[in-house]
């Protein structure tokens, strides 16, 4: 394990001090939401970050966040990753443990049992759920695996102080999968506009933005394009990421004879390929609230979503479609893509990345009482 920076010194400090665990190396959507809440601040905390060695860890270390890099992930396994997390808590004498994802949520409660801050409190336990589905099975087919996991997160949130959700639907899923609402608050995810601002412009350059796995339905994407690519010459999409379903939607390509008008160019920075684009579609099986909608409504995008999770706490119906009906997803691109007014409007979409951290620090101060 790596400490970076060194434990606390003696002195306690004026700010009290919240540990992050979580258990992703990768940029994903929880990377995300930990480099813009580390790189805001939660008003009136020190936040150091504990991760498994990759590019959050390097990224949180050029802005100069404090990261303690060890063997956190599912990968390490329950045991090694409890571990490594007491020993954590332990050596930079947190005052609260906030866990991200499941696997995080599990291990620290286990982790923070009878310990206490520097200040001598019980160590508070704070937890944010992140991607909780409301499709059975989408994420874990076997039903006794289902059972079991949320027999584990009832147990465990009776010694959670409080639950973070990042969506109203998100709140909901916790109670409806877990049990009480009484200990969740709603901090939704936060963007803020994007500097400089960009100038939106009609078009039917049309991106998808995600991992290239089943759940994403990018084959349904694809196919809806084709549609909009018959009447349209001048309209072009660009599936972007990576993952299994790479193999199926390049042949999937061939066979509808779109070489040269659908890209698969594998990952891209959001920020370039938001400007680069006019739509952004995303036909997910289950959302939460997602990064790359809220992102699309700052830039000004037109947008193109299932009426899913917390999908709708971001976009109007008039976005909102049915994968199967692809003439209609057809038609909403066009929509979404040619018409400005048609667009969500930026001012519209909720939490920018300061009153998010507001949001973090309330609920801090609250179980801290």
């Amino acid at each position: 394990m790596v400490l970076s920076p060194p434990a606390a010194p003696a002195v306690l400090p004026a700010a009290p001090l919240a540990l992050w665990a979580v258990p992703v190396a990768e940029l994903g959507g929880v990377a995300r939401h930990v480099l813009d809440a580390t790189a805001a601040g939660v008003p009136g905390w020190r936040v150091a970050v504990l991760c498994p060695p990759g590019p959050l860890a390097e990224r949180l270390r050029e802005r100069g966040v404090p990261v303690v890099v060890g063997p956190v992930s599912p990968a390490d396994g329950a045991a090694v990753a409890r571990s490594a997390l007491r020993r954590t808590l332990r050596a930079l004498r947190a005052d609260l443990l906030h866990t991200h994802l499941a696997f995080a949520d599990l291990t620290g409660v286990a982790a923070a049992a009878g310990l206490r801050s520097a200040r001598g409190a019980r160590l508070r336990v704070v937890s944010t759920e992140h991607g909780i589905s409301g499709v059975r099975g989408l994420y874990r087919s076997g039903a006794l695996e289902q059972r079991a996991l949320a027999a584990a997160h009832r147990a465990r949130l009776g010694r959670t102080d409080r639950v973070i959700a990042v969506s109203a639907s998100t709140a909901g899923q916790v109670a409806a999968q877990w049990g009480s609402r009484e200990r969740i608050t709603v901090v939704r995810n936060g963007v803020d506009r994007p500097e400089p601002a960009p100038d939106p412009r009609a078009g039917l350059r049309i991106l998808s933005l995600s991992r290239l796995a089943p759940e994403k339905r990018i084959d349904r994407v694809l196919r809806a394009f084709a549609e909009v690519a018959a009447a349209h010459p001048a309209a072009h999409l660009t599936l972007a990421g990576t993952g299994p379903e790479e193999p199926a939607l390049r042949h999937l390509r061939a066979a509808l004879e779109l070489e040269d008008r659908v890209s698969l160019p594998g990952h891209l920075e959001p920020e370039q390929a938001l400007r680069a684009h006019d739509v952004v579609v995303q036909l997910s099986a289950w959302e939460n609230l997602s990064y790359t909608l809220l992102d699309a409504v700052a830039h000004g995008l037109g947008a193109v979503a299932t009426d899913v999770g917390g999908t709708p706490e971001i976009l109007p119906p008039r976005c909102l479609v049915d994968p199967e009906d692809l003439p209609a997803v057809a038609a909403a691109m066009v929509a979404q893509g040619t018409s400005l007014p048609a667009r969500p409007l930026p001012a519209a979409q909720g939490e920018s990345v300061a009153s998010m951290c507001q949001g973090i620090a309330r609920v801090y101060g609250e179980v801290m009482r």
